[in-house]
This record gives structure tokens, C-alpha cells and sequence, in this order.
């Protein structure tokens, strides 16, 4: 998907870029391969790949909920800044806070953000599983989302803690997320989401599976998730 395939392809769904906006998505590019060469941000970096397989496909989660009203938005291990910042820089209303473990990954996105010239953008060094627990940031977020993080059952405890009553937490998934979803079911009760939506469709191209899960916040969080750091993972709740 080339530069001008990928506008298009937004258009279609409407969401049509200014040149500003488009600019931007041409310097994330060029930021993203520079600062790959010196640390490891991606495996993909040709540029018709990383429009489609990075950029667009960050997107489709704007397809499917209204992101033109002012929301926060909280993404969790978002490496390179994927989904959260190609959805901001197509939603410049989102106030948009990215938590990640490895601080060379804060260093290059504080840097892409001050080069893309983000306002509302917020950049937290830490584990997830401490982020949740932090009075700050726990149940204050309408949306929170992670893309390629872990497992639905494992995401669940790290994300819904930081959607507020009311939000929404919006997972991506690939071809394993039905499965994904059954195992999850019982970490998503506990946890106080419910499925509101779900949506597949195909990535343009290369015809993969792609899914998109959006759950309602509809009770606080039990005070004991998110686990220690690695528990999770270790230890999904069943």
C-alpha cells in the first residue's frame, strides 16, 4: 500500500487527511526506519508495508467507534506507537497517554511527538501491570487499547483497570481471536466488561484476519488486578 493507496483507503471510510496530516504520516515513516537502525522498533520497515500492515491497520479501530469527540485514550505497550499515534495523528481531538516498560521506546516516541508536533500526548515509563495499580491512571481512561501486546485473557488484566465506568476497551486481534475470546471470557466478567461489539474484516492487500473487540466498563475493577509484574502472563485468571 503506497502513500497515496493508503489516503484513499482512509477516505473511503471517511477519514480524509489534510496535508498536514499526511505530512505527518510521511516524517512517522522516515523517524520510524532512522531510529529502527539504532534500535529494535519493528521487523517491518519498507514503506508499503509499514502504510498498511503499521499505519492502516492502527486505524481500523476508528472504523468501528466515534473518535471526533474529545476522549482519552490509553495505549498500552504501544512500542513504535502503534495504534495510538496514527489514530491521533487522524483524531487530533484524542488526549492520548502510551505506557511502555523499555524506556529507549519513551525516547523515540517523545521524540516523534515533538517532530510531529503532537499536543495532548502523554509518555509513561513503566510495567503495565504497575500502571494499573497507579491511583493516577486507574479507571480515569474513556478508551484504552493494545495492539500485538499479549493474549486477550492476559490484555484484560492489564487494560480494563484503566477504563473508567462507561469506557470502552477496544481489543485487536488477528486470526486466533475467537479462541482468544472464549478463553478470556471468564477474566473479562471478573474484571467488569461486558462485549458490546465485534467487528472482522479482511487487511486490503494481503487478505488477513483481522478482529476488532470493543467491551462496556460496567464495574470497577477488583482491587487486586492487575497482579504483580509477570503474573499475568504466568498465571492468566481462570
Amino acid at each position: 500500500m503506497n502513500e497515496e493507496q493508503f489516503f484513499q483507503a482512509l477516505k473511503e471510510k471517511g477519514i480524509e487527511l489534510d496535508s498536514d496530516q499526511k505530512l505527518q504520516f510521511h516524517t512517522y515513516y522516515e523517524l520510524l526506519v532512522e531510529w529502527n537502525e539504532k534500535m529494535n522498533l519493528t521487523a517491518i520497515t519498507d514503506k508499503p508495508s509499514v502504510y498498511l500492515k503499521h499505519f492502516y491497520d492502527s486505524i481500523t479501530a476508528g472504523f468501528f467507534i466515534n473518535l471526533n469527540e474529545r476522549k482519552t485514550i490509553c495505549d498500552v505497550g504501544a512500542g513504535a506507537g502503534f495504534p495510538s499515534i496514527p489514530l491521533k495523528i487522524c483524531f487530533p481531538n484524542l488526549e492520548v497517554t502510551i505506557v511502555d516498560s523499555l524506556n529507549k521506546r519513551i525516547s523515540f516516541l517523545e521524540n516523534l511527538a515533538d517532530q510531529l508536533k503532537l499536543k495532548n500526548v502523554h509518555f509513561v515509563h513503566a510495567r503495565a501491570e504497575d500502571f494499573g495499580q497507579n491511583p493516577m491512571y486507574r479507571e480515569s481512561f474513556d478508551i484504552v487499547t493494545a495492539r500485538a501486546v499479549a493474549r486477550l485473557s492476559v490484555l484484560a488484566e492489564l487494560c480494563v483497570p484503566l477504563v473508567k465506568n462507561g469506557g470502552m476497551f477496544v481489543s485487536m486481534k488477528g486470526t486466533a481471536a475467537e479462541d482468544e475470546l472464549i478463553d478470556a471470557e471468564k477474566s473479562l466478567s471478573i474484571l467488569g466488561v461486558t462485549l458490546k461489539e465485534e467487528h472482522s474484516f479482511k487487511l486490503p492487500e494481503e487478505n488477513s484476519d483481522r478482529h476488532i473487540f470493543i467491551f462496556n466498563k460496567t464495574k470497577n475493577s477488583p482491587k487486586k488486578y492487575p497482579r504483580k509484574p509477570g503474573i499475568p502472563n504466568k498465571s492468566p485468571i481462570s
